[in-house]
């Protein structure tokens, strides 16, 4: 008979098993819902999240630093900054030696525009933590939005040395842009690009930069990589756009300013390049309207009115482009050839008086363009004072030797070289004006020779507008004027005329770092 089974004994696993499992450690009740308001505060979900906090801060009589500290974060996405200020300073209290409180208080600083108190606690938080690259990124931002470009130049520098990032190199690149340092800002932006390739707001940049020096085979190169890795980068098609358009390429510019067109519909500057291109293809009402559309989303923009003032001038509606010039000058007026644009308006309406004041301003402000004196000389011996227009026509001479110094390459438009050569043997100086090319070029033009089969007409006619007009869009060798219209007095004016927007402007008004 087999032996029956003996019951087993109960073993001390099993009765360890059977005992309670002991509770975890209640958490302090000051730091007790610390997670749940953190979880609430990263979905976004802040009303949940503040009804969390009321109840912590009610229970630990507000002294829950952490409680604190993300309902001030909360009231300053919601604008309320100062009360959020009040909050944090509260939490500085509790916890004097947290950096993160300090960085928070002066960032609410900044956001009140008190730029130097927030750099008195930035000091104080660098003094806690100094290789911080937040800290000394915020650091350098302050200093650039009170102007001291020095210190901010080397904060940024030194955030770079902690830390290298997207956000600081533009930023550094902004400031040196600001203080007039454009080959350092290069520089900053090469290394930008060797440290991310792919950014296309770097690439943009540097590309509008080489623009603006005129270095168009890397402008183009910069610009090109831009739109490779981001094809709706509307600041890169601008520059292309405009690019192709300095050259006469309408039709491939306008086909880019379709693309950006979709990415920005409400851009003055777009507007502004796409009436330039219609004006190029002589559809003058067309440009108009582009314009006018730009000047209504930019309405204090004087590239715009400039513009508008040329087309009005070219359509021979002189009270129009009068209206225009006259609100150009109100915004920008120091600008010489604007007061020469406005005496040719105000010429053609017959007030001679206003237009040698106008001639005079022009003069007066501008030190470098020739044709404002050739078309004041022009002006001024059609009204009979050959002694004046003999000073005026001198004082070209000089500004034509100064630029032929300057640049051995340089060259006048031959309609302009034929006008003056014209108005030196009515003034019987002419002999002592030499330009080169003058000769060969100005056979290749059939209006210059118009000018020389009709010697007994006036010396010009004051609506001299071609490479004026056209400088708008930087181009001015394809354009056909109207009957009576010549180009022989203008000169294009700066090339930032070219886009209402300049997009080689340096990117816009920097953030801090959170």
């Amino acid at each position: 008979m087999a032996d029956e089974e003996k019951p087993a004994e109960p073993s001390a696993s099993g009765e360890a098993k059977k005992r309670r499992a002991p509770k975890a450690p209640e958490l302090p009740i000051v730091e007790r819902r610390n997670w749940l308001i953190h979880q609430h505060y990263l979905r976004k979900d802040y009303e949940t999240c503040k009804v969390i906090i009321k109840n912590q801060l009610q229970e630990t009589n507000g002294m829950c630093e952490y409680a604190i500290y993300v309902q001030a974060l909360i009231l300053r996405l919601e604008g309320r900054i100062q009360e959020s200020l009040e909050l944090l300073q509260s939490c500085t209290i509790l916890n004097p030696s947290s950096t993160d409180n300090l960085k928070q208080v002066a960032r609410s600083l900044f956001l009140l525009g008190k730029h130097k108190a927030a750099i008195e606690v930035y000091h104080e938080a660098a003094r806690l933590c100094d290789k911080d690259w937040e800290i000394s990124h915020n650091l350098g931002v302050c200093f650039f939005f009170i102007k001291d470009f020095k210190h901010a130049e080397e904060h940024l520098n030194a955030a770079l040395q902690i830390n290298k990032h997207d956000k600081t190199f533009m930023m550094l690149g902004k400031v040196l842009l600001v203080a007039g340092e454009t080959d350092k800002a290069i520089e900053v932006f090469k290394r930008a690009v060797e440290f991310s390739p792919e950014n296309t707001e770097h690439l943009s940049t540097l590309g509008l930069l080489y623009l603006q020096l005129g270095k168009y085979q890397k402008a183009f190169e910069h610009l090109g990589n831009a739109l490779t890795f981001d094809p709706n980068n509307y600041k890169a098609i601008l520059a292309a756009g405009s690019m192709m358009q300095t050259h006469g390429d309408f039709d491939v510019a306008m086909n880019k300013y379709r693309v950006a067109a979709c990415a920005v519909p409400e851009s003055p500057p777009l507007w502004n390049n796409i009436g330039m291109c219609f004006f190029g293809k002589k559809k003058y009402v067309a440009a108009i309207s582009c314009l006018k559309r730009a000047h209504y989303l930019s309405p204090f923009d004087w590239k715009v009115l400039y513009n508008l003032g040329l087309v009005h001038l070219t359509m021979q509606q002189f009270a129009s482009a009068f209206h225009f010039l006259s609100a150009a000058i109100s915004l920008n007026p120091r600008m010489g050839e604007l007061y020469m644009l406005l005496a040719v308006a105000l010429t053609n309406l017959e007030d001679v008086e206003n237009s040698t004041r106008a001639y005079e301003q022009a003069v007066n402000l501008d030190e470098t363009n020739p044709l404002v004196n050739l078309n004041f000389a022009i002006f001024l011996y059609n009204h009979g004072d050959k002694t004046g227009a003999l000073d005026q026509y001198q004082e070209m001479q000089r500004k034509v030797n100064i630029l032929q110094d300057s640049s051995s390459s340089f060259e006048f438009d031959p309609e302009l070289m034929d006008m003056a050569q014209k108005m030196g043997a009515a003034l019987q100086v002419g002999e002592s004006l030499q330009w080169t090319k003058a000769g060969k070029d100005s056979k290749s033009k059939p209006h210059s020779a118009a000018l020389a089969k009709n010697p007994s007409a006036p010396l010009g006619t004051n609506l001299a507008l071609g490479q004026a007009m056209s400088s708008a869009a930087s181009y001015n060798k394809n354009i056909q004027l109207p009957a009576g219209v010549s180009k022989s007095a203008f000169v294009a004016p700066d090339p930032e005329a070219e886009v209402g927007d300049d997009p080689a402007d340096p990117p816009g008004s920097p953030e801090p770092a959170v």
